[in-house]
């Protein structure tokens, strides 16, 4: 893949060699399928460029996790068709997985997730689909689009029924009568607070091979706040990390995505929350692989290990 003049982290440059990387994140700047506030587009600069100023010690895994090599793609050439997106997506995500690297997608707006859902089911026989975030995307076509990002989940829908929705907090009477109709696994923010999720079981229901999508609008404001669809009461920061540890730690995370991030001159604190959550998702994969071969944090570039 070509690379991306600008590094994620900006780590040396031993550690984003794309021949020798863990990981390969790639930007997908498209905000075709947006239906309300628009900078999605301009997301994944934003985030590349604050993610410069992290440290690359994470405190709580005790480690470096970019010592596993993360390699920053350029964006692919994207067409104006929705669809044409979607399979653009696919074929990129597809080479990354085929090369054995990791595979991140960094929106952009939450339409690129189908073609990276497609991607991950053409090499998994059994996928599940996580997706944090405030509204349920169950509509089959909205604004006259199939393709809208509020059509999401009907479409990752069409390729696996093993899906689980969290932190939802936004969806109109016919998406809640679908979900209570087909059994969805669907769990609004008050019942995440009200104690009405066991996170455990919930995951022991889905296969050991899963897709994590993440829409930031599924976080309080406090933690990110520009985002295209917002909704009060979301998730924080401990809250979220903590369900994600536990998704690393007992599933087969086969890749993720973090997506709906706005890009806003006034906001700085936002894209470096996406920044660091990317990182810190990045390090509980690296320490579920690390657990489950019995082997040391990588001190030099892991290569494609999560083959």
């Amino acid at each position: 893949m070509i690379a991306n003049p600008h590094r994620f982290l900006d780590p040396d440059p031993l550690f984003t060699r794309d021949e020798t990387s863990a990981v390969v994140l790639l930007p997908v700047p498209y905000e075709g399928g947006v239906s309300c506030g628009k900078g999605a587009a301009g997301a994944p600069a934003a985030v590349i460029e604050a993610s410069r100023f992290l440290e690359l010690y994470d405190e709580v895994l005790d480690a470096e996790p970019c010592r596993m090599g993360i390699f920053t793609a350029a964006p692919p050439p994207l067409p104006s068709s929705d669809a044409a997106v979607a399979g653009t997506v696919r074929l990129s995500v597809l080479q990354i997985m085929d090369s054995g690297r990791f595979p991140v997608l960094l929106g952009g707006d939450h339409s690129v997730t189908p073609g990276a859902v497609a991607a991950a089911a053409a090499r998994h026989s059994s996928l599940g689909v996580i997706q944090l975030d405030a509204h349920a995307d169950l509509r089959p076509e909205y604004e006259g689009s199939p393709y809208s990002h509020a059509c999401v989940m009907a479409r990752v829908r069409e390729m696996t029924r093993d899906t689980l929705q969290v932190g939802i907090r936004s969806m109109s009477v016919e998406e809640a009568r679908l979900a209570a109709r087909e059994g969805i696994a669907l769990f609004p923010m008050h019942r995440v607070r009200n104690g009405g999720f066991d996170a455990t079981q919930a995951l022991s229901l889905l296969p050991r091979d899963v897709y994590i999508t993440v829409d930031v609008d599924v976080f309080d404001w406090s933690v990110i706040a520009s985002t295209g669809t917002p909704e009060p009461g979301g998730m924080l920061w401990d809250e979220a990390t903590a369900f994600l540890s536990e998704v690393f730690s007992t599933k087969n995370v086969v890749g993720f995505d973090v997506v709906e991030l706005a890009e806003s001159e006034s906001d700085r604190n936002s894209p470096f929350a996406v920044a660091k959550l990317i990182y810190r998702m990045l390090g509980f994969k690296l320490g579920a692989e690390v657990a489950r071969r019995g082997a040391p944090w990588p001190e030099t570039p892991a290569g494609p290990i999560f083959r």
